[in-house]
């Protein structure tokens, strides 16, 4: 907008700006001399004027983040997600991103970023660093929110990661079958492994680490002999809701009731535990005792080397829980059961271990249609000699 006004008897001009970025940010910004520092004596004048300082504005809104490192916005998204998401997901992106991520690529600008720079790190840089399938493509996941927010502030225009995808070959799920469930707790009670408790209560429950390491003598209601799964304990979150956020009842076994009097003769077991968000949490009624190695997440090189000392299939702790739901469903509790004990929200996580138990396939081969011959002579094969000689 040009406007004119008197000075001392003269007329002069006034050139005001309003000017809206691509943030729906405002500019309102108004002068009366020009670079030189002279009154504008013109209306032309006033008008180059204008235009020179609208250009300017919208060199200065497209290139702001021209000099932002990939370092610089990563803090700035970490703020931004800590309103909405879990401590967990912050550590997630902050340290698997830290870690994986060379200084190179911390340091260059983020609108120098190019679909070619992304899959070379994925594809060349990262395996040279060792870094799995599953590696790759959680840190391509990690990476691709990361420049989405980027683009959603108008930081660059587009997400270099997208249309960039990393093939993973399946996750092989491990179980034990019911005899070497029994030699596993059998061997662990009889050498006095200090993990045997945990073993047993996650065979016996079905219970993830989490809920199994914050579960309190006051869960447990021996009326109606029924555990009540409201909360869990991680390193990263302290303690909190569920998995799934959602509460549920497991009923007592004879077997179960029987370990949870063991432990409430060595029992209650006391703990200061400390989230790596600050928090610190003190219980005087644990039901599990606690060790080192399951407060660091060694719990499964721990299961995993006492089962290849003992001769039986070498699983983490985790599989454990996959343990009881594959027996279940193998002895024929309903799949709905099954979701409900194991806490499992969709039905397609559920199917994966139906799957694993072979129940959808079972008695499937009876069906074939054909069978062996049926004979009453005795069947005595040919020997070697016997069998090359007749072909000669």
């Amino acid at each position: 907008m040009i406007k004119s006004y008197k000075f001392k008897s003269k007329s002069y001009y006034l050139v005001q700006i309003s000017f809206t970025d691509k943030h729906g940010k405002r500019h309102q910004n108004k002068f009366r001399k020009d670079e030189f520092g002279n009154r504008i004596t013109s209306e032309r004048h006033a008008r180059e004027l204008e235009t020179k300082a609208i250009l300017k504005l919208k060199k200065i809104d497209q290139n702001k983040y021209a000099f932002i490192t990939f370092s610089d916005w990563l803090l700035t998204f970490l703020s931004i997600i800590s309103l909405t998401h879990k401590s967990s997901t912050i550590y997630q992106y902050d340290g698997d991103l830290k870690k994986w991520l060379n200084e190179e690529f911390l340091n260059t600008p983020m609108t120098d970023f190019k679909k070619s720079d992304l899959h070379e790190f994925i594809f060349k840089y990262l395996p040279i660093k060792k870094a799995t399938p599953h590696t790759q493509k959680r840190i391509m996941r990690n990476l691709r929110r990361v420049f989405e927010a980027a683009v959603e502030e108008g930081v660059i225009n587009k997400n270099p990661v997208k249309g960039i995808k990393v093939s993973t070959p399946p996750t092989k799920k491990l179980v034990l079958n019911t005899k070497e469930a029994e030699n596993l707790l059998r061997e662990a009670k009889r050498v006095r492994h200090h993990f045997y408790h945990l073993w047993a209560f996650a065979l016996l429950s079905g219970m993830r680490s989490g809920e199994m390491a914050g579960l309190r003598w006051s869960d447990i209601d021996e009326v109606t002999e029924t555990i009540h799964i409201t909360r869990q304990w991680t390193n990263k979150d302290g303690y909190h809701a569920t998995k799934t956020n959602k509460n549920r009842v497991l009923p007592i076994s004879g077997e179960l009731k029987g370990l949870l009097n063991e432990l409430k003769v060595i029992g209650p077991f006391k703990a200061t535990l400390n989230g790596l968000n600050g928090v610190s949490d003190h219980f005087e009624d644990l039901v599990l005792p606690r060790f080192k190695e399951w407060t660091y997440g060694q719990a499964s090189q721990v299961t995993k080397e006492f089962c290849k000392r003992i001769g039986i299939t070498q699983v983490k702790f985790h599989d454990l829980r996959a343990t009881f739901i594959t027996n279940l469903l193998a002895r024929g509790v309903s799949l709905a059961k099954v979701m409900a004990l194991a806490g499992h929200s969709k039905t397609s996580t559920t199917d994966e271990y139906l799957r694993l138990a072979g129940v959808d396939v079972k008695g499937s081969t009876e069906m074939l249609g054909y069978s062996l011959p049926v004979n009453s002579d005795s069947y005595t094969p040919l020997s070697i000699c016997e069998h090359i000689g007749g072909n000669r």
